[in-house]
């Protein structure tokens, strides 16, 4: 009777395993499929207008810069304008960026949130544009960043996800969340435009039609913004568009500290996320609504780091005392090895890289601390703060 219950628990939590695999190798295997994508002639392209937003809560130590180097646009300069929103940042940094040809506001929030800063903006900027471009505190652009989005957009996008990627490589901790960053963007950007699913938004990076994030903001209620945005277009079907060549540079955490308070705000925006995306599940079922259906489903998902440690966990802990049981968690870790392998850019499979990798161990072991203090009806805002 023991062992059979124990049989039992063991089949139960492979076989919950073993879908979170599945999901990660069979989009890694269709990230290899490569597309050609058609050039747009740049005679045929119309400069559209931007409103490009920096929500910056205390982000004293990066936010000037970033719009500094923003302003370095090779766009016509009466086709975009700037717009940060400053939360809790010292006088100093907005005495600074009141001297730039940007329009500074100044909300004041009992319980800040990015979300709120972005309906401030929108309530607050005087006249409408074709598009909305949202970056983060600490994104670096390239100086045809925006010429780069218009193109793609003249395609007839919606919505467009650009490439964000690492800026700096300063730690063990940031050269593994800059991989994870990759990772994520082979697995559920690529892979899935390359099939015609929709990309996943990331935050930041990100382009919209005006008419309809103006139109929309104002419904965004938690921490987890970009997941409420990606379930409203998709419940809209609207597509998301990704674009692997429009690089956003951003600021990966070194510290083990930042990396746990920022992987505990992702998991509870997961959980919150998959608790209101639930309701609407049997409605796109039955409509064949299916980037619907496979978004609900990366919320359930293991995340990666507790994946590959968990099964390697189980592949030894079964080998002691079934050797027999152990071979299908071998063969999980075997897989989710390989696939995440092959997720990461040949660039980045360095020596170096691998040497780092022990640093893991000790990251999912705060992250699965962090776990206890998920609240999923918590709405506050958790900063990550710059070193």
């Amino acid at each position: 009777m023991f062992w059979t219950c124990l049989h039992s628990i063991d089949i139960t939590l492979w076989l919950l395993t073993a879908f979170s695999v599945a999901y990660v190798a069979f989009f890694v295997i269709v990230s290899l499929i490569v597309r050609t994508r058609h050039k747009v002639s740049q005679s045929q392209v119309r400069e559209s207008s931007f409103l490009v937003l920096f929500p910056a809560y205390s982000e004293d130590k990066v936010i000037v810069r970033s719009v500094e180097n923003f302003l370095l646009q090779s766009y016509s300069s009466e086709r975009y304008h700037v717009a940060v929103i400053s939360d809790h940042q010292k006088p100093v940094t907005n005495q600074l960026l009141s001297q730039l040809p940007i329009s500074l506001l100044q909300p004041s929030f009992d319980h800040s949130s990015k979300a709120k800063a972005l309906q401030y903006a929108i309530a607050n900027m005087a006249r409408d544009y074709d598009y909305v471009v949202i970056l983060d505190a600490d994104n670096i652009v390239n100086a045809d960043f925006l010429r780069a989005v218009n193109n793609e957009m003249f395609r007839g996008h919606k919505v467009l996800q650009c490439h964000r990627c690492a800026k700096n490589s300063d730690s063990s901790i940031s050269v593994l969340d800059g991989v994870s960053e990759e990772i994520n963007n082979t697995i559920f950007r690529r892979a899935h435009n390359a099939i015609g699913l929709s990309s996943a938004l990331i935050g930041s990076g990100m382009c919209f039609d005006y008419q309809w994030f103006a139109s929309h903001v104002n419904k965004l209620s938690t921490a987890g913004e970009d997941r409420e945005l990606e379930a409203m277009l998709l419940r809209e079907r609207v597509f998301i568009s990704y674009a692997d060549d429009i690089l956003v540079y951003d600021e990966k955490v070194s510290s083990e500290d930042n990396f746990q308070r920022q992987r505990q705000r992702w998991m509870s925006a997961q959980i919150r996320s998959l608790i209101d995306m639930l309701p609407h599940l049997p409605k796109a079922m039955f409509s064949l609504n299916v980037n619907y259906v496979d978004k609900t489903i990366q919320q359930m998902l293991i995340p990666r780091s507790m994946l590959l440690v968990g099964t390697l966990f189980f592949s030894v802990l079964t080998t002691l005392y079934a050797p027999w049981w152990s071979l299908k968690w071998w063969l999980l870790f075997a897989m989710i090895c390989l696939s995440l392998f092959m997720a990461i850019p040949q660039t980045m499979r360095t020596r170096a890289l691998f040497g780092k990798v022990s640093v893991l161990g000790r990251l999912t072991w705060k992250m699965l601390k962090g776990v206890r203090h998920i609240d999923h009806k918590n709405k506050d805002f958790l900063h990550t703060t710059h070193e």
